[in-house]
């Protein structure tokens, strides 16, 4: 299905327009003013949210490989998780993973 030059700057200009209203319901009109205890409880879980959602199709599905399903890249999202617990330490996770990943594409092809 083509869609004109016309339809797709409609689509552009509404989402532009939607995401502004969007940021603007919290920075514009509650920005200067301290949130209640409730939503920044809340507030803590987004990166924990979001961080799997953009991470889980890259591991489940890697671009590396086509889309299809790669144990290397698995094992390494596993070893990253399981050393960031135990080390409660970023930078550990990732080189941790990192190492895991290298090793098992090396050992596994």
């Amino acid at each position: 299905m083509s869609y004109s030059g016309a339809e797709i700057w409609l689509v552009i200009i509404g989402l532009g327009i939607g995401t502004f209203l969007l940021r603007f319901s919290f920075l514009g009109m509650i920005g200067n003013r301290p949130l209640p205890e409730w939503v920044l409880r809340y507030l803590r879980y987004t990166p924990v949210a979001v961080l799997p959602g953009l991470v889980a199709p890259l591991v489940i599905w890697p671009a590396a490989t086509g889309g299809v399903f790669d144990m290397p890249r698995f094992l390494a999202a596993l070893a990253t998780v399981g050393f960031g617990i135990v080390t409660r330490n970023n930078l550990a996770g990732i080189v941790g993973g990192l190492a895991v990943l290298y090793l098992a594409l090396f050992s596994l092809g």
